[in-house]
């Protein structure tokens, strides 16, 4: 069972897709942040993201 807490939407302002450098958006829906240049998504674990290539996941 995954463990969801609350990401805060604030953080978006300070990190970046580090294969891209470009924007993330918060998936609320999957608790995921999504580079679209990239087409990858990081998981959220205990509100923390997880910006490791080998973590993500392909779009």
């Amino acid at each position: 069972m995954k463990t969801r807490s609350k990401f805060k939407i604030q953080m978006l302002n300070s990190i970046v897709c580090p294969k891209t450098k470009g924007p993330l958006i918060y998936n609320k829906k999957t608790n995921e942040l999504i580079s679209k240049k990239g087409k990858i998504a990081y998981p959220i674990k205990n509100g923390i993201p997880i910006l490791l290539l080998e973590k993500s996941r392909k779009l």
